[in-house]
């Protein structure tokens, strides 16, 4: 086997590795609705990490932001986004609309 492809090899087991874990992650739904987030308050577990899976409900666009998360997230109008987070420390993180600054919610990261 040339050097060349076993770096290849390597390369591609390390992809695949990575895409498994991230399939073997909890998904955790979330809504927009009527400028709402549904629910408001959303119970996920401390010290592992997740995937928020943001459905869109509304007609217009929604962008999920929270400084406390470091995460910013456009959402089209019936679509849906994944963001990737954690793991988090047990605490409320807050999160808001930034298209709607009245729609906020908040995870609760319990152990």
């Amino acid at each position: 086997m040339s050097k060349k492809f076993a770096v290849v090899l390597v390369g591609m087991m390390s992809v695949l590795a990575v895409h498994a874990q991230a399939d073997d992650m909890q998904q955790i739904p979330l809504h927009i609705k009527d400028h709402a987030f549904v629910p408001a308050e959303v119970k996920v577990p401390a010290d592992k990490k997740f995937k928020l899976v943001i459905t869109n409900d509304d007609d217009n666009a929604a962008e999920f932001e929270s400084s406390e998360l470091n995460r910013e997230k456009v959402v089209a109008g019936h679509g849906e986004i994944t963001v990737f987070i954690g793991p988090l420390s047990a605490g409320t993180y807050g999160f808001y609309d930034d298209f709607h600054r009245d729609t906020t919610g908040k995870l609760v990261a319990q152990p």
